[in-house]
């Protein structure tokens, strides 16, 4: 069996488990199928003395495969395209404020305890979606690969301290929570905005959108001037 399809047999296989795992617990957010799968495959490739490098060129087939998952997130959109305009303006100022907080917080903390500038360019990101993260860090001179693990975990944390964070600000709105897991917490905040509030998981997709945009515009800018 080639590498291609061996790899990819078992992130399907690793994703399937996690998914029922997530299911069966009830939808724990600890057991987020994006945080049980990765460690199920970790260890697959750590049992087989597999590189990343060898797995990521196996698995080429389903990175590709996110493009497509993510243009049909165009279709809630669509199906929610009225009251999106009615709420242009108040969405545009969440998501510059959310946006500015995340990049430049991340940029001054990492200032503040001495980092390297080129970490501190690759953690910068991290809210945006995976592939925009890499790409930004990357044209700033940062690392790609470092930008891909804080993505990771800023979805995951995110995702976890959003609900409690919400709670507590007493926003019980399902617009507003949808809107606020998409932009703090990308690909997998839009996954938990689906099963929570599916009738506003279309806010989730064009804060996760429109933020990893705006997150590269302003890396692109700051590497500049700075």
């Amino acid at each position: 069996m080639s590498p291609a399809i061996l790899w990819t047999l078992v992130t399907l296989a690793a994703y399937a488990a996690a998914l029922g795992l997530y299911r069966r617990s009830g939808h724990h957010l600890l057991c987020l199928p994006v945080l049980t799968g990765t460690v199920l495959v970790l260890g697959a490739l750590a049992l087989a003395g597999t590189g990343y490098p060898v797995y990521a060129e196996a698995t080429r087939l389903l990175r590709w495969l996110t493009g497509p998952a993510i243009i049909a997130l165009a279709v809630p959109l669509y199906r929610q395209a009225a009251l999106l305009r009615r709420l242009a303006l108040p969405l545009l100022g969440a998501l510059l404020a959310g946006c500015l907080a995340s990049v430049l917080g991340t940029l001054l903390l990492a200032w503040g305890l001495g980092s390297p500038w080129p970490f501190a360019l690759s953690i910068a990101p991290k809210a945006a979606t995976m592939p925009i993260a890499m790409q930004a860090a990357e044209r700033a001179g940062g690392l790609s690969a470092v930008a891909a693990l804080a993505v990771v975990a800023t979805g995951v944390l995110g995702t976890l301290l959003a609900g409690p964070v919400l709670r507590l600000l007493r926003l019980d709105d399902a617009t507003t929570r949808s809107f606020a897991l998409g932009l703090v917490a990308h690909a997998i905040g839009t996954a938990r905005a689906l099963q929570t509030h599916p009738g506003s998981v279309a806010f989730a997709a064009l804060a996760m959108g429109l933020n990893g945009v705006c997150t590269a515009l302003v890396i692109a800018l700051l590497a500049r001037w700075l």
